[in-house]
């Protein structure tokens, strides 16, 4: 196995589009595990961690973009106000070492159904920047990014630089199952985030499918939902009907598996519990903003 060290972005690229088949690795979280256990045994190591840029972060005015290996712990520390269901999901994350290594480029480029950043990525419609020294740049909707299990939509000579997320314009919540509190693969997880903006609401499913993925029906359901009860104006609570048909639609959107962690009932059961209750915690959120906004006013 050879490890390549390059000084720089575009060293990187040209180290990648020499040999394709190089593995990055910045925080290691993933790949590390992979090469101990002898699941994987790459002829390429591509060392990203000379590359500073990627560990830092810009606030615009609408959208942050992320640096590849920004880590979780920075996200959680730095980021709380902009990307609040990232926020929430990286405290998931295993260990505050592992948080401290670990970021959500690797996440993406893993494509694991249970990273625990993907399904607060979907909640918020993210994008992918990918860059290739042939091509140069392009942004992948993180609808298109998951292709498969733990395969995504990277061409062999791209690498992930960045990832752009809307600032929340609204609350951001996000849940996961495991069989232990902490150092856990999750189970299942759930993201999901109010856009009153749009007057939409977005979800996550994690580990509970091929890939991560919407809940597209259920959001459909309760966006109709929303609009036709007034909502979004009136700022009343959601019917328990509505809860509860959100809920059994996110659970439908499920294509879950038998493993050691858990069965696939108990993964479609807990994807509804938890969409349930993270839609009447955001919602409960959003009532209050309401509130204080129109006391001040």
């Amino acid at each position: 196995m050879d490890f390549l060290r390059p000084a720089s972005w575009e060293e990187a690229l040209a180290a990648k589009a020499e040999h394709p088949t190089a593995v990055p690795i910045a925080g290691g979280t993933d790949v590390m595990v992979e090469i101990n256990f002898d699941h994987r045994r790459p002829e390429y190591l591509l060392d990203l961690n000379r590359i500073g840029d990627l560990a830092e972060w810009e606030v615009g005015e609408d959208t942050v973009r992320l640096g590849a290996s920004v880590s979780y712990t920075r996200i959680m520390q730095d980021l709380r106000a902009e990307l609040p269901g990232l926020a929430l999901a990286s405290h998931t994350v295993a260990s505050p070492q592992i948080r401290n290594r670990g970021g959500v480029g690797g996440n993406l480029g893993t494509a694991s159904p249970a990273g625990d950043a993907h399904p607060a990525l979907l909640a918020a419609g993210a994008q992918v920047e990918a860059e290739s020294a042939a091509r140069g740049t392009r942004l992948i909707p993180i609808d298109e990014f998951y292709t498969g299990v733990k395969r995504n939509a990277l061409q062999p000579d791209e690498l992930i630089r960045a990832v752009h997320i809307k600032k929340a314009d609204g609350p951001q919540q996000y849940s996961k199952v495991g069989t232990r509190n902490a150092m856990v693969i999750a189970v299942c997880a759930f993201g999901l985030a109010l856009h009153p903006q749009t007057r939409t609401v977005r979800t996550g499913i994690g580990s509970a499918a091929p890939t991560p993925v919407r809940a597209k029906t259920a959001e459909d359901f309760l966006n109709a939902a929303l609009e036709e009860g007034g909502f979004w104006d009136n700022g009343k609570i959601i019917t328990p009907s509505v809860a509860k048909q959100f809920a059994e639609l996110c659970s439908g959107a499920c294509n879950p598996i038998d493993d050691v962690r858990g069965t696939a009932s108990y993964r479609r059961h807990a994807v509804g519990v938890m969409a349930r209750r993270t839609l009447t915690w955001a919602w409960e959120s959003y009532r209050g903003a309401r509130r204080a906004s129109e006391g001040a006013a």
